[in-house]
């Protein structure tokens, strides 16, 4: 069993008054290591969140954007001014949320939540990519005909296939693809465990990643008082559907005071983790509001 350490007590990144869109939150970041830099795309909103109505309500209106930041440590970030995706569209008119980035080969590709805004459902998942974290492709759907959201891609394919995690509610599933369009082969691996601290519903992180023993595979779960922490689980390196070990004790959970209080209460939330000089790094949104993080060297992670 392990736990993280935060490697600070304090946020790497909080919202900014001086940008009217990231002046209510900045959290949920997607983060890769490339090139000696930490490269973080992290989810920014306007304002608050507004979720008590039927549907979403138009004169309370947030909208998400993602936003950019660098770091050559991984603690001490840079961003940038102005956000590097914006909504483009009637499917992501309220925002697109928590990104996932993954390399494979030479490229990069970003995923993330768009969020029309015409009910509480109206949740995608879509990907866009690039070759060099700065132009980006057109979006694509992935799964085009359900709500659905929490997606990563596996950084290595497996059998010659693209792999992909996403969340059919309230569970963890794979499906498989040749061309990252046509997805099959769809999986239920991992579900809520009734009566723990991931009773109600879970979904991955950022995009597993490979260790001695396997795909270490961070999750967030949350419980009947929808408290969100994180998890750690141990897949097949081979056989991805395949769970080797699942950690009975959350290895994160909201403690600190900007954890504790914020937009969303007690939430702990990762879209992104890295391995870098044999240390894990796990970055994740704290109450909806900031990003902190925290991490555990490699060879302590046992499960």
């Amino acid at each position: 069993m392990f736990k993280l350490k935060r490697l600070q007590d304090k946020p790497v990144l909080s919202p900014d008054e001086r940008h009217d869109w990231e002046k209510a939150a900045v959290f949920n970041a997607a983060v890769i290591y490339d090139n000696n830099l930490f490269h973080m795309f992290y989810r920014a909103s306007d304002n608050p969140f507004f979720l008590d109505t039927e549907k979403p309500d138009p004169e309370r209106k947030f909208t998400s954007v993602l936003g950019y930041a660098s770091s050559t440590d991984g603690i001490h970030f840079k961003r940038y001014d102005e956000p590097v995706l914006r909504p483009s569209g009637l499917n992501d008119s309220w925002g697109i949320e928590d990104p996932r980035l993954t390399k494979i080969d030479d490229t990069y590709y970003l995923l993330y939540t768009s969020f029309g805004g015409r009910d509480w459902n109206d949740i995608r998942v879509t990907m866009v990519s690039s070759p060099d974290l700065k132009q980006w492709s057109e979006p694509v759907v992935l799964l085009p005909d359900e709500p659905n959201k929490n997606a990563a891609l596996l950084p290595e394919k497996i059998n010659g296939k693209y792999v992909l995690f996403h969340r059919r509610h309230p569970s963890i599933w794979t499906a498989v693809s040749d061309d990252l369009i046509h997805w099959t082969d769809h999986t239920e691996i991992m579900a809520p465990r009734k009566g723990k601290w991931d009773s109600k519903k879970i979904g991955i992180a950022g995009p597993p990643l490979k260790i001695k023993d396997g795909w270490l595979m961070i999750y967030h779960g949350v419980d009947e008082n929808n408290t969100y922490r994180l998890g750690a689980a141990l897949l097949d390196e081979h056989n991805i559907n395949r769970i080797k070990a699942r950690q009975d004790e959350p290895i994160l959970e909201p403690e600190l005071d900007w954890e504790v209080k914020g937009l969303i209460p007690n939430v702990v939330f990762s879209c992104g983790e890295c391995i870098v000089n044999n240390h894990l790094y796990i970055y994740y949104g704290a109450a909806d509001t900031h990003i902190g993080v925290a991490g555990i060297p490699v060879d302590s992670i046992i499960f």
